[in-house]
Order: structure tokens, then C-alpha cells, then sequence
């Protein structure tokens, strides 16, 4: 009879847990439907100067990145042994640099406008794929994958993937990398961020 009910509660755990995986799969999608027309698309089609364009995708990215996040991952085992000060003095230049550099790399999108092609699981509970595709003017379109991790409700991304490409990963190899050669170790990443924000 315990095996019967231990079989009961587990399948009803599965059911739940799979019901609760579809539910934000959904949201997650909304949640990039959104970012992407009302925010990117709107957003490199206007008219607006760049200097306007660099502001509103700040504010797009600090409210929908999660680049706290990412800025942990990519930093990797150095992390965990970075200062307090290590730690914030990344972050910071990180997230300037993803800003610099991705207002300027949306506007190859200029004109396009990104397909919807639904979403897949990933190992983590809290974190779901979203597919998407952008047809390009020669050749395939360009395929672009939304890592969406959920906290507390909000969805927020976490890595893109662009023709399999991992932003995340890419940086954390290229980054440990640096830190592996460097003398000056996380500092000297720091600095050499910053003067590519130069």
C-alpha cells in the first residue's frame, strides 16, 4: 500500500511539475514576443539617433537581461574567488559593454522582423528556449535562441544563441581565458574591458 501511494505522489509530482514547465514555457515566449516587437524591432525601425537608440536599449537591457546573472556565469570559477569590489567592478563593465555592443549588433536586424518557432526545455527547471528565426535577404534565415530563466514571476534573459553560437558560453571561455594568462589576473580583465569600451 506505501509503494502504491509513494507511485501516486510521484506521477502526480511529474504531472505538476510538467504542467507548471508548459505554463512558462508560454509566458517565456510572451515575454520574448514582447521584448522583440515592442522593444527591439520598434526600437532599431525608428528614427530615433543612436545616442537615443544607445539610452533605450540601456534601459531595455538593464530590464530585461539578466546580466547579473550572466555576469557570474561568465566569470566561472574566478567568481568564486573575486573581492567584493572584483565582483562589482565586472559586473559593471560588463554590462556597459553588452549594451555598446548590442544596440550596435540589433541593427543587422534592421527592417526584419524575428519568426516565432516555439520553445524547448532546458536541464534547469527555471529556464526554458525560445526559438526564433530571421529571414535574411540571401541565403537561410538567421537563427536566434532566447535563454529565459524565470525568478519570482519575472522573466528575464540569460543567454542568446545566434546560429548556435552561445553569447554566455563564448564569453566565459574567452574571459577565463584572459584571467588564466593575465599577471593581474580578474584586474587585469577589468581593465582590458574597459578599454574596449574606449
Amino acid at each position: 500500500m506505501k509503494k502504491i501511494c509513494l507511485a501516486i505522489l510521484a506521477a502526480l509530482t511529474m504531472w505538476s511539475w510538467s504542467a507548471m514547465a508548459a505554463i512558462d514555457a508560454q509566458k517565456a515566449e510572451d515575454f520574448v514576443k514582447d521584448l522583440t516587437q515592442q522593444g527591439i524591432e520598434q526600437l532599431i525601425n525608428s528614427n530615433a539617433s543612436e545616442a537615443e537608440k544607445q539610452a533605450r536599449f540601456t534601459k531595455l537591457f538593464n530590464e530585461d537581461l539578466d546580466l547579473d546573472f550572466i555576469g557570474k556565469f561568465v566569470l566561472g570559477r574566478y567568481w568564486r574567488t573575486a573581492t567584493p569590489k572584483q565582483r562589482a567592478d565586472f559586473i559593471d563593465v560588463y554590462r556597459k559593454l553588452n549594451i555598446q555592443t548590442w544596440s550596435a549588433r540589433f541593427n543587422e536586424f534592421k527592417g526584419k522582423r524575428f519568426e516565432f518557432l516555439g520553445s524547448e526545455s532546458s536541464k534547469s527547471a527555471d529556464q526554458v528556449f525560445v526559438n526564433t528565426q530571421v529571414p535574411m535577404p540571401e541565403g537561410a534565415p538567421a537563427s536566434v535562441k532566447w535563454r529565459v530563466k524565470e525568478t519570482g514571476g519575472k522573466y528575464r534573459i540569460v543567454d542568446i544563441i545566434i546560429e548556435n553560437v552561445s553569447l554566455a558560453q563564448t564569453a566565459r571561455s574567452e574571459y577565463t581565458g584572459y584571467i588564466q594568462k593575465s599577471p593581474e589576473g580578474v584586474n587585469g580583465l577589468i581593465k582590458d574591458l574597459r578599454a574596449k569600451l574606449k
